[in-house]
């Protein structure tokens, strides 16, 4: 069946933290109407999320057909790979201002300009390998902007550990988490190969110690779209 479909805009932003101007990708519904309130949800690697990931048509279903709440989707493009390591590897150049500029400048914008309730049980986060890493990461510095976050097959360090151990405050995270069993041996962008798997089980098992509502699915399948694509469609039901 052919949905009415949303629209997707181009947007710009200029950012202090980055001191540069970051495009956005704004999936609005069919029946868009500043008479309704939107949930939030912000893809990192924005671009591949609609192209690779279809989301917008995955929304443009589930809306029509009343699955899930009101949502605009919000993404936010990287602008090649180097781009992406400084913002969202824990240890990039960039990964810190990246994160307050979430929080800070993107959200203060995007409530600006649509209709969204001001609340972070309403606002989610998406990203998959790296992308996912700094949504977590964000989620954590920021639990009072962003309530949900939802993450696919995401890169795990030590710093990352630390930092869900570290966790402390008391508002309750809404955390949606795959990954491959076939992710043993992921190829990084420095061309080195990677062991996924082992760090997100001991990811898995420090976020189940935590008060969050937690879901957790290690899926048949290796760290690509091929597998992220058709998880989508539940990922986005459960936390929508």
């Amino acid at each position: 069946m052919d949905y009415p479909r949303g629209t997707i805009k181009e947007l710009s932003i200029h950012s202090n933290e980055l001191d540069e101007d970051i495009e956005l990708l704004v999936y609005l519904p069919a029946n868009f109407s500043h008479l309704y309130k939107y949930s939030l949800l912000i893809a990192q690697d924005g671009r591949d999320y609609f192209q690779l990931g279809r989301i917008g048509r995955l929304a443009d279903e589930y809306l029509y057909n009343r699955e899930i709440e009101n949502l605009i989707i919000i993404g936010v493009p990287y602008k090649n790979i180097k781009d992406r390591c400084r913002k969202y590897h824990p240890g990039g150049e960039q990964n810190k201002q990246y994160i307050r500029f979430l929080a800070h400048e993107l959200v203060p914008f995007l409530d600006l300009e649509f209709p969204t309730y001001h609340m972070g049980a309403t606002r989610a986060l998406i990203g998959g390998s790296l992308g996912g890493t700094v949504s977590l990461m964000a989620a954590l510095e920021y639990p009072h902007t962003f309530g949900k976050v939802l993450l696919q097959s995401p890169y795990v360090d030590h710093q990352v550990l630390q930092k869900v151990s570290d966790f402390t405050e008391p508002l309750p995270l809404e955390v949606y988490h795959v990954i491959g069993q076939q992710e043993t041996e992921v190829k990084t962008t420095d061309g080195k190969l990677s062991d996924f798997l082992s760090p997100n089980r001991s990811l898995s098992k420090l976020l189940t110690e935590k008060p969050f509502t937690y879901f957790y699915e290690e899926f048949v399948g290796g760290h690509t779209w091929t597998y992220w694509q058709p998880d989508l469609r539940r990922a986005i039901r459960m936390m929508f």
